[in-house]
C-alpha cells in the first residue's frame, strides 16, 4: 500500500506549502478545491488563485436554473425562491439575495447568510442534524479524540515530528546522520536480521495502556515482516497487554498508527513499504479501522 497517498485515516495536510499541517478536520476551499488547516480556511489566508470563483459559479448556476416566460417576444426572468432580505447572523443588517449581494446557505444550520459572515464560526451556527446523523458523528468523534486524548499527552517526539516542514529542513545533513547513527545505536531487537533488511522505528503507546515506565522506545525490525508480528514484538517490548488473537470485540484490539501517513496500518502490509528509517508508530486500543477511514 502506498501511504503517501492515503493521509485521510486521520485528517488531510494544509497545502500552504509554508503550512503543511496535519488537520484532523481540514476545509476545503469552493474555489480552488484545495484542503486547508483552520488557519488558512479563507481566500485571503491561503491567497487563493480562484478567489470568488465559488460565489460567480453559484450565482451563474442559480440565474441558469430560473425558468423564463415569454412577454411579447422578450424573454422575462420569473422570481426566485430565495426573496431579498437581512442577513440572519444576528446584528448584521446587509441585505442578500439581490444583484448586489449573493444570499449562502450554510449547509449546517440552514440559513441564509452575506459573505462576511457565511462560514458556520463567522456566524452564531446551531447545526440541525437528525438522529442518524448525530449517531454517526458522535462514532466518529469518539475514534478522534481517542487519538487527540494519546496526541495531547505524548511525548516529545511526537511533538519533534509534528514540526513544520520547514523546521524539518533547516536541520543539516550532518546534523540528520548523527541523529540516525544515535538511533541506531540505541535500537533493540533481533541480531539474527541482517543489517541491510532492518528498518529503524521510535515506538510509543498510550500511557494507559502499558505497564512499562517510558512507554517509548526505539526498535528494530525486518523490513519483510507484517504490521501484524511488528505489533506483536512492539507490543511486548512496550509491556502492552495484546489480546489480538483472543478477543473478537475491537475495543480491545491494538491498532497500529503510523505517524507521518496519518492512517492506521493494516496487519498484512510490510512494514518496509509503509515506513522508512526514523518514522514513529504508536499502538491505540479501541479503536475501529472503519471508523479511521471514515474521519
Amino acid at each position: 500500500m502506498d501511504s503517501s497517498g492515503d493521509v485521510t485515516a486521520i485528517g488531510k495536510h494544509c497545502e500552504v506549502p509554508s503550512c503543511h499541517q496535519l488537520d484532523f478536520l481540514p476545509f476545503k476551499c469552493g474555489s480552488c478545491e484545495g484542503t486547508y488547516c483552520l488557519d488558512h480556511r479563507t481566500e485571503t489566508a491561503h491567497a487563493c488563485p480562484k478567489e470568488g470563483e465559488w460565489a460567480r459559479r453559484r450565482r451563474q448556476n442559480s440565474l441558469n436554473s430560473k425558468p423564463t416566460s415569454m412577454v411579447s417576444g422578450a424573454s422575462v426572468r420569473l422570481g426566485s425562491s430565495s426573496t431579498p432580505g437581512p442577513c440572519a447572523n444576528d446584528g448584521c443588517k446587509t441585505v442578500i439575495n439581490t444583484p448586489k449581494m449573493i444570499g449562502v446557505a450554510c449547509p449546517a444550520c440552514r440559513k441564509q447568510f452575506c459573505l462576511p459572515h457565511r462560514l458556520p464560526d463567522q456566524h452564531n451556527c446551531k447545526p440541525i442534524r437528525n438522529a442518524a446523523a448525530i449517531a454517526e458523528q458522535d462514532k466518529k468523534q469518539t475514534a478522534l479524540s481517542k487519538f487527540k486524548l494519546w496526541a495531547s499527552s505524548g511525548s516529545s517526539k511526537l511533538k519533534d515530528i509534528k514540526a513544520t516542514p520547514i523546521t524539518q529542513k533547516q536541520k543539516s545533513v550532518a546534523a540528520r546522520l548523527a541523529e540516525m547513527n544515535k538511533m541506531k545505536r540505541e535500537a533493540k531487537g533481533d541480531d539474527k536480521v541482517p543489517q541491510e533488511k532492518r528498518i529503524y522505528l521510535y515506538t510509543q503507546a498510550e500511557a494507559k495502556s502499558t505497564s512499562a515506565k517510558l512507554p517509548e522506545g526505539t526498535l528494530f525490525y525486518n523490513k519483510e515482516w507484517s504490521v501484524g508480528r511488528v505489533m506483536d514484538i512492539t507490543a511486548k517490548h512496550l509491556q502492552i497487554a495484546n489480546v489480538n488473537n483472543q478477543s473478537a470485540d475491537d475495543e480491545k484490539k491494538l491498532r497500529v498508527f503510523h505517524v507521518e501517513s496519518g492512517r492506521l496500518l493494516s496487519f498484512g502490509e510490510k512494514i518496509g513499504d509503509t515506513c522508512v528509517d526514523g518514522n514513529t508508530v504508536v499502538l491505540l486500543r479501541g479503536i475501529k479501522m472503519e471508523e479511521m477511514l471514515d474521519l
